[in-house]
């Protein structure tokens, strides 16, 4: 917060409904949905009901923040050995 950066605190149970974890990752039910069917995210069926552990969540997420920082990292490069200034 002293630099600036926006914090949100949330209050998850150890294990969540798919609805909870896309609003952890500000993606849309069915899109967590999809991740989970390719097996992005370990779940389990509980019934008809997928639930998802926070630490699985979790890690997804800073498994795609490395990714992603990797790829604008060599966007970057490529856009100043092209002179693009950036």
């Amino acid at each position: 917060m002293a630099d600036g950066r926006t914090v949100q605190i949330t209050s998850f149970s150890k294990e969540m409904s798919t609805q909870e974890a896309a609003e952890l990752l500000v993606v849309s039910r069915s899109h967590l949905v999809k991740l989970l069917e390719m097996g992005k995210i370990p779940y389990r069926k509980v019934g008809a009901h997928r639930r998802v552990l926070l630490e699985d969540v979790r890690k997804y997420e800073i498994t795609l923040r490395k990714i992603r920082k990797k790829t604008l990292d060599k966007l970057s490069r490529e856009a100043q050995e092209i002179g693009l200034g950036y």
